[in-house]
């Protein structure tokens, strides 16, 4: 078999990374083509093209790049149409993925998604896409399944990757020597997302509120995304008098972390799975965030909320994201014990409503018994 994955972002390489290598124990003879990152190359995908030349953050950014889109999305279908793939798998990245799976349709190229794009919480008009151009839909949160049943849309739960993902993490027990930590303070993880807009919005936030947090009482770091170069994050630190410890190891830094300071994305989903209370933190262009304050249509912006469908985790977002509010929540979070216990239990039941399948093994096997199906047909 023949596999075309495209992933458009760092997680989707993540989760792209571990559908290949799921394809792979199970098909080891299966060409796999990917657009991702390191991580599915690693796992034995053939990369046609990294996702740091895909990631567009917000309606403003991806209007200015349209020209950089249109060339992708061109050098995309030229790809699939000399490969002639068994299928194509999306992952994510809904606006770039929905054209693909429009294209290979029309090829008779069998399309599935994985990592469903999050119509339930706007442009609820791709539903129809979804519904002409692909076959099925594998999703990773539990209350997708009654939402994509409601426009009968072919549709299974396959469980959330982060858990492959997290069982796959090797604990460094030398993680706090290594990068200087004192045993005696506390550790404040900054994830400022994987994307340099982001990082350039919302890490001059985190570090102006280590300052008001006091830089001499926690061990501060940063997550570093491996896809960003060094020299961004340093012109952030040069500009903000503050140079805090970095990591690129996410896992081992929340592992290690008694608090976070989190942007909104799978990383706050990720830091609840490891136990560690968090303050989510959001910025973007500001017509980009005019525009979709007028189309959302859901209540809360990060995962860990809208998983539970209560306020679990504080976001501050846009005009609330401020290092005088990003400081007071997270001392909250870290000070007040009824707090740190109520968060911990409402992690706890969202950790029991995502169970704990295999993700990507199911996924893969789905994907080849439903590729039977079609071929024998």
């Amino acid at each position: 078999m023949k596999y075309f994955i495209l992933a458009g972002e760092a997680s989707g390489d993540l989760h792209g990374a571990n559908l290949v290598a799921a394809l792979k124990r199970q098909q080891p003879q299966a060409e796999v083509y990917g657009w991702g990152g390191e991580k599915m190359q690693a796992s034995g995908a053939i990369l046609l093209k990294h996702y740091k030349e895909l990631a567009f953050m917000g309606f403003w950014e991806v209007v200015m790049n349209l020209r950089a889109i249109a060339k992708n999305l061109q050098t995309c279908k030229n790809q699939i149409r000399e490969l002639q793939p068994h299928c194509v798998v999306l992952i994510d990245y809904p606006g770039f993925n929905l054209r693909i799976a429009k294209f290979a349709h029309g090829l008779g190229v069998p399309v599935y998604y994985y990592i469903s794009p999050k119509v339930w919480a706007w442009k609820s008009g791709r539903i129809e896409q979804i519904r002409q151009f692909v076959r099925q839909l594998y999703v990773i949160f539990p209350f997708e399944v009654a939402f994509y049943h409601q426009h009968n849309l072919a549709v299974t739960y396959v469980g959330n990757p982060l858990n492959d993902a997290i069982a796959q993490h090797k604990t460094n027990a030398n993680f706090a020597q290594e990068h200087n930590l004192n045993p005696h303070k506390k550790t404040i993880a900054m994830l400022p997302g994987s994307r340099l807009q982001e990082i350039n919005k919302i890490l001059p936030t985190m570090l102006r509120a280590c300052a008001m947090l006091g830089v001499e009482n926690h061990n501060f770091v940063v997550a570093h995304a491996p896809n960003i170069p060094t020299q961004v994050y340093e012109a952030v630190y040069k500009t903000e008098g503050f140079s805090p410890i970095f990591t690129t190891n996410t896992y081992q830094l929340l592992e290690n972390s008694q608090a976070a300071m989190v942007t909104s994305g799978t990383a706050t989903l990720e830091a609840a799975l490891f136990g560690v209370p968090q303050v989510v933190c959001y910025k973007a262009n500001k017509i980009s965030i005019a525009i979709g304050r007028l189309l959302v249509k859901i209540k809360y912006m990060s995962l860990v909320n809208l998983i539970a469908q209560k306020s679990v985790v504080a976001e501050l977002l846009q005009e609330d994201c401020s290092p005088e509010k990003l400081t007071a929540e997270m001392l909250k979070i870290m000070e007040n014990e009824a707090t740190k216990s109520q968060i911990q239990a409402d992690y706890a039941q969202i950790k029991a409503d995502l169970g704990n399948e295999n993700t990507s093994e199911k996924t893969a096997n789905e994907i080849i018994k439903d590729l039977g199906i079609f071929f024998v047909k």
